[in-house]
């Protein structure tokens, strides 16, 4: 989703909301307003290139051509409890190395991500996390340009606070 700047629609987006104070912490409560309102505890992780969600029970198939995922979401962090059953359009696989040097073909998507009161498309890799602290790791490609981070500081959009919504994309 690399783009330059006077054509990134994220950009223009974030020009037409006033806000410039577009601070967040080293995690951030986020949802994916598509597939389940739940909030789901993010890593804000700026060595890493790509997002990544803990995704279960992962089919890669074809529907009318068109290439697609399906995969069960367990938003809740350490619980098993509430499941979403996702099906979304297969952007491609993709060669991810882990922190450890580890290669991995996974699946990638487009996904609409809530933070506080942005919303804007990011490219979301699937990917078994159960053993790792969070489910949800955000890169830097999906927040560069867009945010600056307090490493010091967390959960500075809040908990589902009532806010207006700013849309920082055209995605439907």
């Amino acid at each position: 989703m690399e783009a330059n700047k006077s054509t990134d629609p994220r950009m223009k987006a974030l020009k037409s909301c006033g806000n410039t104070e577009r601070v967040i912490g080293w995690r951030e409560w986020v949802r994916l307003p598509d597939f389940s309102s739940s909030l789901i505890k993010a890593k804000i992780d700026t060595g890493a290139r790509t997002s990544a969600i803990h995704a279960e029970d992962i089919v890669i198939f074809k529907r009318k051509g068109k290439r697609k995922v399906r995969f069960r979401l367990y938003p809740v962090q350490h619980s098993r409890e509430k499941t979403v059953l996702v099906e979304a359009d297969l952007l491609e696989k993709r060669t991810v190395r882990s922190s450890v040097g580890h290669e991995t073909r996974r699946p990638v998507i487009v996904v609409r991500l809530s933070i506080g009161e942005y919303h804007f498309p990011i490219e979301l890799t699937l990917v078994n996390r159960d053993i790792m602290g969070f489910r949800m790791l955000i890169g830097r490609q999906a927040i560069r340009k867009l945010f600056l981070i307090d490493p010091g500081k967390s959960f500075l959009v809040g908990k589902g606070k009532k806010r207006k919504k700013q849309n920082l994309s055209k995605i439907k």
